[in-house]
């Protein structure tokens, strides 16, 4: 349908040129989406690198503080089952004590003999607490004086009936 002016062509052609331009812009924009899909893709393979080479030398940082406290330990357990293992051998405090509590009651026997037994004494009965001195009688509190604003009020009620 012509109408000799070739607007039929001109509209044509824009359209070829409006779908042409929108294909570019869409080419561009999936190729802007890919480049920044790559681009996180990357930066989230070195962060995770980042993050893993962390975390083994936190592990291998970790191991070798819990060994060295494992060593320490065993060392001074071991230093501790050796001194009591000395002691037992050497019988370290049972001849003194064995002395000094014979001491003690050859002592007391010594002291059984030679002295005689004294009289025990009965205690005295405890003589009767002070009696507390008698209380002194509350004072009382002398009676109130009748308001004085009452007397107003009753004289204001009386010059109200008056009215």
């Amino acid at each position: 349908m012509s109408n000799g002016n070739g607007v039929t062509a001109t509209l044509g052609n824009a359209a070829d040129s409006v779908a042409f331009q929108a294909k570019k812009i869409g080419s561009a924009v999936t190729k802007k989406a890919d480049s920044a899909v790559k681009a996180a893709r990357k930066t989230a393979k070195k962060a995770g690198k980042a993050v893993s080479k962390r975390t083994t030398k936190a592990k291998k940082a970790v191991g070798k503080r819990v060994a060295k406290a494992k060593k320490s330990l065993a060392s001074a357990s071991a230093n501790a089952k050796a001194e009591v293992a000395a002691l037992k051998k050497k019988g370290a405090g049972k001849k003194a004590a064995t002395r000094k509590t014979a001491k003690k009651a050859a002592g007391k026997k010594a002291a059984k003999k030679a002295a005689p037994k004294k009289a025990t004494r009965k205690a005295a009965p405890r003589k009767a607490a002070k009696k507390a001195a008698p209380k002194k009688a509350a004072r009382k509190a002398a009676p109130r004086k009748a308001a004085r604003k009452a007397a107003p009020k009753k004289a204001a009620r009386k010059a109200a009936k008056k009215k």
